[in-house]
């Protein structure tokens, strides 16, 4: 008989390991490493099943009839612009969020919307009792609605529950982390049981033709617990983020088959469940202060929908020998490019001044369209002089100073207009353009062109002057 093997399997990033320890070689996580029975569930041992004789398939050429994939929009139009325009039948999406951030209530909501439609909407908690979702239902009014509740954990269960009866047209599984099969003999949430969970829930999806949405906690850095295998795995992953500070939410798309990525849908947070916010800028604009210094308007875009949001930073005389760098909603490192690029060819002394910089209403920016935007903000508070209270700020600063174009220069534009801020300072040779070219459009080829505008008589402040120091 063959002696029964175990590995040590690293529960943050999947890694195998031939004994325990304390830390995990390749990702650095401590006490991640649990020690597992290979030999049920995916990725077993290869005798364990017999092998079969492989049979032909069927093979296509690349030209040929398309066929869209069939969709299920729920009404709630944040989230099917999230999704590209709805869940598509038997696909199968992650969503992952802070605890507490409000999944269970998005997915709630989505769920009630699409009964009204006629689906058939099974709901499966691993979470919470079917009196504790009823609960929420209620708060959310969606406890008249016909979605059908769960408690359940066992994999097998589950998948026997949703084949008893009619075919259910939308299914949510919360969470992946809680699901457990008789197949692997690990515990519930380690990486084999939850790739054996959804790898289980995918098949069906896609046997059956249900739209499948997988709910996965996140970790202390904000990535998706459990292997990065599951991501692989299905068909797309949605991001939900926001700040406990504030009230909105954000549902942003990382991966998507069937659409685009990098798109978003904003909702706020109130007592009666996430409302959704049409028009993003008013609300990440907020309350303005027209007249003070260090305030800037970036025109920046989310996927297909261009959002205007309030850059602010603070540059302040430092006391410690390092002066401080302190940043929210952006990259730090972007941060020390900009300041490093000020100081060598702009002239702008900021190595003895602490240096905040905030993007306001929490929200975070990726794009490095938000160079220049950056940059006048941080002119504007060292020089003490308020930026054009209705001007955007836009463009990719490179290492020499110059100021390249971005795209989708026409929809940022348009998007600016249409909110009250016509006027813009943009890059130089930038292409797509709307018609009817603005007067108070500003081209700016170098950085040190847009330093020279901000500042105008005020130069020796920002060179560190002795009467800046006193």
């Amino acid at each position: 008989m063959a002696k029964s093997r175990t590995q040590f399997v690293c529960q943050s990033c999947g890694t195998t390991h031939p004994r325990w320890a304390g830390r995990c070689d390749s990702c650095g996580a401590w006490n991640t490493i649990v020690e597992e029975d290979p030999s049920g569930g995916i990725g077993g041992q290869p005798g364990a099943a017999s092998a079969r004789k492989g049979r032909p398939v069927t093979l296509a050429t690349l030209s040929g009839e398309i066929e869209e994939a069939p969709r299920v929009p729920t009404g709630i139009a944040e989230l099917d612009r999230a999704t590209g325009g709805g869940f598509v039948r038997g696909s199968a999406v992650l969503v992952g969020g802070d605890p507490g951030i409000g999944k269970s209530t998005l997915l709630m909501q989505a769920a009630a919307a699409l009964a009204r439609k006629g689906q058939r909407v099974i709901y499966v908690s691993g979470e919470e009792a079917t009196a504790q979702v009823r609960l929420r239902a209620q708060r959310l009014g969606a406890a008249d609605t016909d979605v059908l509740l769960a408690a359940e954990t066992n994999v097998e269960d589950i998948l026997a529950t949703l084949t008893d009866g009619k075919r259910p047209d939308f299914v949510i599984v919360d969470s992946i982390q809680t699901l457990w099969s008789d197949v692997a003999g690990s515990a519930p949430g380690t990486v084999t049981q939850v790739r054996t969970g959804v790898h289980a829930m995918i098949r069906f999806a896609k046997q059956t033709g249900a739209a499948m949405v997988l709910v996965g906690h996140v970790t202390k850095d904000g990535q998706i617990a459990g292997p990065r295998v599951v991501e692989h795995m299905v068909d797309a992953v949605l991001y939900f983020e926001g700040d406990r500070g504030h009230h909105y939410r954000i549902l942003r798309t990382v991966k998507n088959r069937f659409g685009p990525t990098d798109e978003i849908g904003v909702f706020e947070m109130s007592d009666k469940g996430l409302r959704e916010v049409a028009n993003p800028s008013e609300l990440f604009l907020g309350e303005r202060n027209d007249k003070a210094p260090g305030a800037a308007v970036f025109a920046g875009i989310e996927g297909t929908r261009p959002v205007l949001v309030e850059v602010q930073a603070l540059v302040a005389p430092s006391s410690l020998g390092t002066p401080r760098r302190a940043v929210v909603g952006w990259d730090s490192s972007r941060l020390a490019m900009i300041l490093a690029v000020l100081e060598a060819h702009c002239g702008v002394r900021l190595g003895s001044h602490d240096v905040y910089l905030n993007i306001a209403g929490g929200y975070r920016i990726a794009e490095p369209a938000a160079d220049m935007a950056i940059a006048a903000a941080l002119v504007s508070s060292l020089a003490g002089l308020a930026l054009p209270a209705d001007c955007v700020y836009f463009g990719e600063v490179s290492l020499s100073g110059a100021v390249r174009p971005v795209a989708q220069t026409g929809l940022r534009l348009k998007e600016s207009e249409k909110l009250g801020f016509p006027k813009a300072v943009l890059p130089a040779g930038s292409a797509d353009l709307p018609s009817g070219r603005g007067a108070d459009w500003t081209d700016v080829d170098t950085l040190p062109e847009l330093v020279a505008r901000i500042a105008g008589g005020n130069a020796g402040r920002l060179s560190g002057s002795a009467s800046d120091e006193d």
